[in-house]
């Protein structure tokens, strides 16, 4: 089954990501079914956030195939979009330090109610429309575990005032306004204590119980937990698995943290060469709720391809991401 009301199975095979400098990522295989809690995992530098991207939507992948909810990406990136949203990816989809709790929550179901209900939604009475958007922001608050009472200042605290899990929370309850069928969320566990990390994997287990696919970049993921499919990228030790075995993904080539490398020369044409950007859109406004922007997109080389001077490109996640406005 490739998707259900509430969530979209996602499936890769020899999938890749490849930016001005080299891969981002590649040689990512595995298959989870709607409402699962897919984590990855993998070192800073590793492709971890474009591998995420590329799965929404964001970034045009350069080799292999990938489908979400039935869908093949790239060909269909604009409506795997349309059934994805964004919750935390610094530089693409953040919260406004300087807006509070509340601000965002209205700004949130205003864009939803604008955007992305019917025509016939929109022609509603003022109450009824007013009375939809209380019960889908009271759902989505509820969903992410965000209890505004306990804030300092209850729905009146300043974002920057947020403790990392509360702002996590609220980052997923924006995002789950706009009912997405897959929920993708960067750097789940940075800077938690060993109690918030549980927390936060606890509030992604209930929303994938619940329906909805959770796709979860993390540095550590849940130990012993057989209900999580997880990918890895930016290991070498482990063997590649067959494209499309359930809860198998394969690793990627290293890809270390560009700070102490040093460049790789591409063969590729030059408009190959300034290809790699991520392309950003779906359900979202100024305070970061997910993506708006359309940078280039990746024009890779065909699947299975050597890098081109045999070795992996150390540069060539974080050089993707730059071009999205994320260095």
């Amino acid at each position: 089954m490739d998707s259900t009301p509430h969530g979209a199975a996602v499936t890769a095979a020899g999938f890749g990501v490849k930016g001005p400098r080299g891969w981002a990522f590649r040689n990512i295989d595995f298959t989870a079914g709607p409402g699962s809690l897919i984590a990855v995992q993998g070192p800073s530098g590793s492709g971890r956030t474009c591998l995420l991207l590329a799965l929404t939507g964001r970034m045009k992948s350069a080799a292999g195939t990938a489908e979400v909810g039935g869908l093949p990406l790239p060909k269909k990136k604009a409506a795997v979009r349309s059934v994805t949203a964004l919750a935390h990816v610094p530089g693409v989809a953040e919260l406004d330090p300087a807006l509070t709790v509340g601000e965002h929550l209205r700004e949130r179901a205003l864009l939803q109610g604008r955007f992305g209900g019917s025509l016939r939604a929109l022609l509603r009475p003022r109450q009824e429309r007013r009375a939809a958007a209380r019960a889908l922001v009271d759902a989505a608050l509820s969903a992410a575990g965000l209890d505004l009472e306990t804030l300092p200042k209850g729905i009146r605290t300043s974002v920057r005032d947020l403790e990392r899990l509360e702002a996590l929370r609220l980052s997923v309850a924006l995002a789950l306004i706009g009912g997405p069928r897959l929920l993708a969320v960067d750097d789940t566990d940075l800077k938690l204590s060993d109690d918030e990390r549980a927390a936060a994997w606890k509030m992604l287990h209930g929303l994938a119980a619940a329906g909805t696919t959770v796709l979860a970049v993390c540095s550590e993921p849940p130990e012993g937990d057989a209900d999580v499919v997880l990918v890895r990228t930016g290991s070498q030790s482990e063997p590649s698995s067959p494209a499309g075995a359930p809860g198998t993904p394969t690793a990627t080539p290293d890809i270390p943290d560009a700070r102490n490398t040093t460049d790789t020369t591409s063969t590729t044409d030059s408009k190959d060469a300034e290809a790699g950007a991520a392309e950003e859109g779906g359900q979202g406004g100024p305070s970061g709720s997910d993506g708006t922007g359309s940078p280039n997109s990746a024009d890779g080389t065909p699947a299975g391809a050597p890098a081109s001077d045999g070795h992996d490109d150390k540069e060539g996640a974080p050089d993707a991401l730059a071009e999205t406005g994320r260095a």
